[in-house]
């Protein structure tokens, strides 16, 4: 479902409203092209490889599919010399014949992502490749990550489904002193004086860099990741969500923490689904300034009276569009409510659609 975007308002609204446009074409054979550019990519690359590809095409057997194919990245071909470079987040282009056997119905379309595309796409299907694009349309909430091990560490971000490095660590920490007597005991204090100052340049760091996020998940092998959380101020360790066993360090490791941290990261997301739900029940209960259904909140919006909406995903995409639309004229904020959750149920069953009133 929607979320925060680098787009806003009717640019975020018109490109959720073509995709879903590209998501009811079908073609009659594997003939529907995407193409996709990503951010930082040189556009002229790809489009001498949709040359190649139209030329790869002419040997297709079928003379209609090879006919449609070859328009279709022709088209692509055009278009893409539209651009001098490519666009910040990248470029997404689709073309293909859509028309019943007989009849010719051109669908041409080009994109451009409300976040930084990442993948290279050629695709010939009978149907459009929007899987990225709709990926992109999901709740992007942003969430903290630290790995940390005695000779280095990482800190991250988990972006929607998208895992950010930020910052690498390297330690200079000594292994352990094997032999015994006064000089292994002031050694193991030295050694034990500078894992500290470790610990604590990047507690620095964490503060610095996370504490914007909804939460912070910290992952390492053995103490070092409870002896890293003993060294937080606070503030930072009240913003601790999950500490997990993780084996390795690096991207790698900011993967794993993500993966051991699933259930965390969702029962997050359903308390304040469920915390959302309840300001809303309290208020039809005690008369407070709210509304639901569809009708009221309708109307509530045109009145320019709703500080936030929310909206239930099992709402049709035709309906949440027409809210979301009513809320960006009058600078509401828009929630949205999972139907997974007990709470997200019982918001569904008043109609999924709720306001807290600005007055």
């Amino acid at each position: 479902m929607p979320g925060e975007s680098l787009f806003v308002g009717q640019h975020l609204i018109e490109f959720k409203r073509k995709l879903e446009e590209l998501k009811k074409y079908r073609g009659r054979h594997t003939e529907l092209v995407t193409v996709m550019v990503p951010n930082g990519y040189d556009i002229h690359r790809i489009a001498n490889q949709v040359a190649q590809e139209k030329s790869t095409a002419s040997n297709i057997k079928s003379k209609q599919t090879k006919k449609n194919v070859m328009t279709a990245l022709e088209k692509i071909l055009q278009h893409l010399a539209l651009f001098k470079v490519t666009p910040e987040n990248g470029l997404a282009v689709f073309a293909g014949n859509i028309g019943e056997p007989g009849k010719e119905v051109w669908v041409m379309e080009s994109l451009i992502p409300p976040a930084p595309l990442e993948m290279r796409v050629y695709r010939c299907d009978q149907t459009f490749f929007l899987d990225p694009l709709l990926e992109m349309l999901k709740p992007t909430e942003v969430y903290g990550l630290v790995v940390i091990e005695r000779r280095e560490a990482v800190i991250g971000m988990l972006k929607g489904t998208r895992i950010e490095t930020l910052k690498d660590f390297r330690s200079i920490i000594p292994g352990k002193f094997k032999a015994g007597g006064q000089s292994a005991a002031r050694f193991e204090r030295t050694r034990e004086g500078m894992a500290h100052d470790f610990y604590k340049k990047i507690s620095d760091h964490v503060r610095d860099m996370l504490m914007d996020t909804k939460g912070i998940l910290v992952g390492g092998p053995g103490p070092t990741k409870e002896e890293l959380i003993e060294v937080f101020s606070d503030p930072v360790r009240r913003k601790v969500l999950a500490v997990q066993d993780v084996g390795y360090s690096g991207q790698q490791g900011l993967r794993e923490l993500v993966e051991k941290s699933g259930e965390v990261l969702r029962e997050t997301e359903m308390e304040r689904e469920r915390q959302l739900v309840e300001v809303l029940f309290k208020g039809i209960a005690t008369g407070g300034r709210v509304g639901y259904g569809i009708d009221e909140v309708r109307q509530k919006l045109k009145e320019g009276a709703v500080e936030t909406l929310l909206l239930s995903e099992g709402l049709s995409s035709e309906l949440i569009q027409e809210l979301e639309e009513l809320a960006q004229a009058s600078n509401a904020v828009v929630k949205y409510v999972s139907t997974e959750s007990q709470a997200g149920q019982e918001f569904q069953a008043i109609g999924g659609a709720g306001a807290l009133l600005r007055h």
